[in-house]
């Protein structure tokens, strides 16, 4: 983000000041004080004009809560479920059993990795075949025993590998899609970071569908765009623009049913205050869910779907 290091320049230098003050017992007070206020003051001015490109720089920061960090934080009892039963275990898809308060979930979510050997371990939260279809699996179960499903959303996209194809990639989306749309439980999807292309969509087949406040859910990356359309992947603000992809321009054309707040500055500058948000969310929107009968939830989740998307002019 353009704002970013002017921002932490001025950070820095509080703690600067701060530590120097410490340190010579002399009183700085005065000077803190005054870095402080320009610090706010510079801080609402940038994160009141931020650009669809913006967003995806704070979507992506790699300081953001993650998938399991919401699972930790606002769960218990969790249990994590392995593989599909039919190839492997993808450790890009976490899920499991969990209790949100008194109530008792399936939660799934597509993990990244912060560490280079946890990026390695989770392929970036690019998900292979057999991460979909594990995914499938325990919405299955929960389906069986009538629980609810959460799933949290944070990836640039499927695996585009040769091996995951041979599996079939396309087809392990497309089944999820599919079975999500009549799946006979409440579903409620999370979109924490990156919703990227199908990779993002073969889990957000659901009752009620959020965004984080900076997180961005678009059918390609702003770069990919920007190479395909301008043959030019350094367009990729102008394609992200043109794009709509940040949380607030999808509440706009009814792709997503409401944003869920963030704190000042984004979900990494306080994460437990994201993920408290979160968990509010999640609980009155069940709450709501578990009072409709399932035929007509079904009806009102095909019906969803169905009317995204409209032609302008002739």
């Amino acid at each position: 983000m353009k704002y970013e290091k002017e921002l932490l320049d001025i950070e820095n230098k509080i703690k600067e000041l701060e530590k120097f003050a410490e340190e010579k017992e002399v009183d700085l007070s005065k000077e803190i004080e005054k870095q402080k206020k320009i610090y706010a003051a510079k801080s609402k001015e940038a994160y009141s004009k931020l650009s669809d490109w913006d967003k995806v720089s704070i979507a992506r920061h790699p300081e953001r809560p993650y998938a399991l960090d919401y699972i930790n934080e606002i769960t218990t009892d969790f249990v994590e479920l392995h593989g599909d039963r039919l190839f492997g275990d993808d450790s890009a898809v976490v899920g499991g059993l969990c209790r949100i308060d008194d109530k008792k979930f399936m939660v799934i979510g597509i993990q990244k990795g912060r560490t280079v050997e946890e990026k390695i371990e989770r392929n970036f939260g690019m998900s292979n075949p057999e991460g979909y279809r594990k995914a499938l699996r325990l919405m299955k179960m929960a389906e069986k025993f009538h629980i609810p499903v959460l799933t949290l959303i944070d990836t640039s996209g499927a695996y585009p590998g040769m091996e995951a194809e041979e599996r079939g990639q396309g087809e392990a989306i497309a089944r999820n899609l599919m079975e999500m749309s009549g799946l006979k439980t409440p579903i409620i999807a999370v979109v924490i970071g990156e919703g990227g292309s199908g990779g993002a969509l073969a889990l957000g087949v659901a009752d009620r569908v959020y965004m984080m406040e900076h997180a961005v859910y678009s059918v390609i990356s702003p770069e990919g765009c920007a190479a395909i359309l301008f043959k030019d992947g350094s367009l990729a603000e102008k394609a992200a623009k043109n794009l709509k992809i940040s949380a607030q321009n999808l509440k706009k054309l009814g792709v997503i049913d409401d944003i869920i707040p963030e704190p000042f500055g984004g979900a990494h500058k306080d994460p437990k205050c994201a993920e408290i948000n979160l968990k509010k969310v999640v609980l009155l929107s069940i709450s709501e869910l578990e009072k409709i009968k399932i035929d007509t939830l079904l009806e009102k989740r095909y019906n969803k779907f169905r009317r995204i998307g409209f032609f302008m002019g002739e």
